[in-house]
């Protein structure tokens, strides 16, 4: 089951038919302990209707109104061996190796809602960054209890140069305006994601193909369970919250993005999230 919002209300898609959500009160209606068997219950009374596909695919908007977007950081080991090239220089490298193994997690907030951009929106790249790269992400949705009720496309940005400069940046090189994307919908399944599922990212320049690489999440070395019980030990998110759960696929060290680059980001069962990069 898929929850769309767009801009002329929310719309459940089950079973490729189309439908008007319960509520258009998207806080409401995603901070469900019980997502996928509230939608379930409340679809028979609603009629299907092409017009409702429509507005998915013309009328989009980021799937989040007062979520909080919060990421985690060197799950994979392709990313930590990332971390750990980019920051060797600033004497940061060991802190990457640490914490990869570390019984507690890198978590960090990523954006405010006003601050992230959804499907077809543009993604930015710093103007005092040098090195810039997207970061394709499962990226969970937590309702207010704590637990993962469903899943989206997530694309955390991040200014390599700033971050490799000194880790203290990381604030700097992670959260800015479009520094975060997610969408194109809300992926509400009866059971956790498989574990099999692969992510996709493949960026485009000038109508070419120049990076294409993908990478299952059975490769993460952290369980998503684990990461959210570090993120809700002492912080409440009264709507719920996203959580990213981290990059396997890292683009090399002589790729950076340009400003026009089309990066997109597939996950299987839930869609693909498109945006072009601004600087």
């Amino acid at each position: 089951m898929k929850l769309y919002r767009t801009r002329q209300g929310i719309v459940v898609e089950h079973e490729n038919r189309f439908h008007r959500a319960p509520s258009d009160d998207w806080d409401y209606l995603v901070n469900q302990d019980d997502l996928f068997n509230f939608l379930q219950q409340e679809i028979p009374s609603t009629a299907a209707s092409d017009e409702y596909r429509s507005w998915t695919e013309t009328q989009l908007l980021p799937p989040i109104s007062q979520q909080e977007i919060w990421a985690s950081g060197v799950t994979y080991m392709r990313s930590r061996n990332a971390r750990m090239e980019e920051s060797k220089e600033a004497g940061g490298g060991d802190f990457y190796e640490r914490v990869y193994d570390a019984e507690r997690p890198e978590l960090f907030f990523k954006s405010t809602a006003a601050r992230a951009v959804g499907p077809g929106d543009g993604v930015r790249i710093r103007k005092d960054s040098t090195w810039n790269v997207p970061e394709p992400e499962l990226t969970l949705f937590i309702t207010s209890n704590g637990k993962i009720v469903g899943y989206t496309v997530g694309n955390d940005m991040s200014s390599r140069s700033i971050e490799g400069e000194n880790p203290l940046y990381l604030p700097q090189a992670k959260t800015y305006d479009g520094s975060a994307a997610v969408g194109p919908c809300l992926y509400v399944p009866g059971a956790p994601i498989s574990s099999d599922t692969e992510i996709r990212l493949e960026i485009r320049r000038d109508n070419q193909t120049v990076f294409d690489e993908k990478i299952a999440i059975n490769r993460m070395k952290r369980k998503h369970d684990e990461l959210v019980s570090f993120l809700f030990r002492e912080t409440t998110f009264p709507h719920g919250c996203y959580l990213m759960t981290g990059t396997g696929i890292v683009p090399g060290d002589d790729f950076t993005l340009e400003a026009g680059d089309e990066v997109r980001i597939s996950i299987e069962g839930i869609g693909t999230l498109v945006n072009t990069v601004q600087r």
